[in-house]
């Protein structure tokens, strides 16, 4: 199922309990994989498809009694309940020196964790390197003044987390020092060339889609 690229034991690939990705790019991102930890509830399929995870991170109440018992070695239940098993997976990585992390299928099926997991973004920023790929783009946060490598005519919408005035350059239509006060502000805008800059001190997720 996967090739995997070298282990330099910074990197790892988070496999979430939402819709397992069917589009070449994430599924690639498992391919390729150096290190793959499923969140509890992902377990199961990943495991039904032919993949071998690294580590089985959660509550540990949706992984079966057989993938249990034949992954015993690399199960790390967290009966924890003030964070989901995302949370709980990319804490294992940070806490393992895995602060490369690549988060696919954290959305898909419920809109309420989709948007759950889409803002815990933000969180993970403080802690690591972290992009979420979906079936249609890639979600990046950042909390400073950040270059994307793109192409002329890419999708690009902002999530502002917070009050905290955004500038860019290199976007169809520019934001000035402006305050997004609602999650919609920032949306359906479109790259000029083969960068963009956002200027921020604050928390902003950026969605970039895919080239089709």
């Amino acid at each position: 199922m996967r090739s995997g690229n070298k282990d330099d034991g910074s990197r790892a690939v988070i496999v979430a309990n939402g819709r397992y990705p069917r589009h070449p790019v994430p599924l690639s991102v498992i391919e390729e994989a150096p290190y793959i930890v499923c969140c509890d509830g992902a377990a199961n399929h990943f495991i039904e498809i032919g993949g071998i995870p690294d580590a089985i991170v959660g509550d540990c109440d949706s992984i079966s009694e057989e993938n249990k018992i034949r992954f015993a070695d690399r199960l790390f239940p967290d009966k924890e309940q003030e964070t989901n098993d995302l949370t709980k997976s990319v804490m294992f990585c940070v806490e393992n020196g895995r602060k490369n992390i690549t988060i696919v299928g954290g959305t898909g099926i419920r809109e309420d964790h989709s948007i759950g997991n889409i803002s815990l973004l933000a969180d993970y920023e403080a802690l690591a390197n972290v992009k979420m790929f979906t079936n249609y783009g890639v979600f990046t946060p950042i909390s400073s003044r950040t270059t994307f490598k793109s192409f002329a005519g890419e999708k690009v919408s902002l999530f502002a987390i917070g009050q905290t005035p955004i500038t860019t350059d290199g976007l169809k239509y520019p934001i000035q020092n402006r305050v997004l006060t609602n999650w919609w502000q920032g949306t359906l805008n479109e790259s000029l060339g083969d960068s963009f800059t956002i200027d921020t001190c604050g928390r902003v997720i950026v969605f970039q889609v895919f080239k089709q």
